[in-house]
């Protein structure tokens, strides 16, 4: 089992760092293999809307024209048996390196068919299964409305959400013993998966 954490953070001993390694943590105990990636790290350009109508090679040929390290993270996030993706919240929002890597990633991912029988697409069979972690600091506002971001954008891109979490600077103590948890059931590689009640 890998696990591929993504922080959009600056900060490698902040609070969103602090989040990350508390849900890796968990994982390894469970046995996962760990790999943490931090966009500020990286060489990594917003999208240029390449096409005269907003669109571009990514949409039909599902490749980006950028030459930076997209191809590289896009690869590992393909090949991790589960992923967590994390971000500050500025502006009752996410990061920017969070949503300049996600919105290029949606649109190489492109949006997922429909199946049929109205199958949710969190279902789809061999989809990755994701957390996605969203810490306000300051007066600890807008976690949940990035959570709700966020996870547009993880379903977009064809992720099997199985959980989002609002993380405030006022509940970071408490929840960090959850996210070791959360990392533990996440290397046994959940699926939302149909309901099974009636």
């Amino acid at each position: 089992m890998r696990i591929v954490m993504v922080s959009g953070s600056r900060n490698r001993e902040g609070r969103t760092a602090r989040s990350l390694q508390a849900i890796g943590k968990g994982a390894a105990k469970a046995g996962a293999d760990l790999e943490y990636i931090f966009l500020l790290e990286l060489n990594l350009e917003r999208c240029r809307q390449c096409d005269p109508d907003g669109s571009g090679i990514c949409m039909r040929e599902h490749r980006c024209i950028i030459k930076d390290d997209f191809d590289m993270v896009a690869a590992k996030l393909a090949a991790a048996d589960a992923v967590v993706f994390a971000s500050p919240v500025y502006f009752l929002d996410l990061s920017e390196s969070v949503r300049a890597f996600m919105e290029r990633l949606r649109r190489v991912k492109g949006p997922p068919k429909p199946l049929p029988g109205g199958v949710p697409r969190a279902a789809r069979p061999g989809a990755t299964p994701a957390v996605g972690l969203c810490l306000a600091g300051s007066g600890g506002d807008g976690a949940a409305t990035c959570c709700q971001i966020l996870e547009k954008i993880m379903l977009e891109c064809g992720f099997d959400v199985v959980d989002m979490i609002p993380v405030r600077r006022q509940n970071l103590k408490f929840k960090l013993p959850l996210m070791e948890l959360t990392g533990e059931w996440l290397a046994s590689k959940p699926s939302s998966g149909p309901s099974t009640h009636p």
